[in-house]
């Protein structure tokens, strides 16, 4: 989960810049309503939780669809896989999908260009419900085949010589992340958005609830910032 309150992209809403990329680099307040789906977003929920499941059941299965990991285990349990795609078009398409340790299919982000001010009203879930990320950059850096998962702010980023509209390897060498640009299997920008955090396992807490109390995390979790 990027995702999220309760997924990397969520954990690292420090690192949000405070340039035209993220106009308001600090996520909005936590939507009030409860967690619990009502109304619409029950049959949103319901519709995502199969045809995710049957999808991306497996990382295997997200790995064929172009989703890569680019997080460590956070205190959810929830380890983070992009593709890329900020812009969800449907709910067939989420930008985020969660994994926990073991390869359980946790989660998913859907993700709309950030509109200051417009929350996205789609798929009967109510508006409040998406929350806001500044842009930040991450990067994925696998050395002597260890991964590991970082992310800086774009002022960093850009700093360092870096351009985020086209990030490059170097700039993460450049930054102390990595000793070779070949050592660097990903580094992207993560783009100022709305994003909406569902959990896909079944939550006693709601599919809108920051953690899920069925999920264990490893001890390799990190907690959030």
């Amino acid at each position: 989960m990027v995702h999220r309150y309760v997924s990397a992209v969520v954990a690292l809403v420090a690192f949000c810049s405070s340039v035209a990329l993220a106009a308001n680099p600090m996520p909005s307040p936590a939507p009030t309503l409860p967690p619990k789906p009502h109304g619409t977003e029950i049959a949103f929920v319901s519709s995502i939780q199969k045809d995710l499941d049957a999808r991306f059941g497996t990382i295997a299965q997200a790995q064929a669809a172009g989703y890569y990991r680019y997080t460590n285990e956070d205190d959810t349990g929830a380890i983070s896989y992009a593709n890329d795609q900020w812009t969800s078009s449907d709910p067939q398409h989420p930008s985020q999908l969660w994994y926990s340790a073991k390869g359980e299919l946790l989660g998913a982000d859907f993700s709309r260009p950030y509109v200051a001010g417009q929350r996205p009203d789609l798929w009967g879930v109510d508006p409040s419900r998406w929350i806001h990320f500044g842009a930040h950059v991450h990067y994925v850096v696998d050395a002597a085949g260890k991964e590991t998962y970082g992310a800086t702010r774009v002022s960093s980023f850009t700093a360092a010589g870096g351009n985020v509209r086209n990030p490059q390897p170097q700039t993460v060498v450049a930054l102390g992340k990595a000793t070779d640009a070949a050592q660097v299997k990903h580094v992207f920008l993560f783009p100022n958005i709305w994003d909406l955090i569902v959990w896909v396992k079944p939550n006693p807490d709601g599919a809108f609830a920051d953690k899920n109390p069925l999920v264990t995390p490893s001890a390799d979790a990190k907690p959030m910032d």
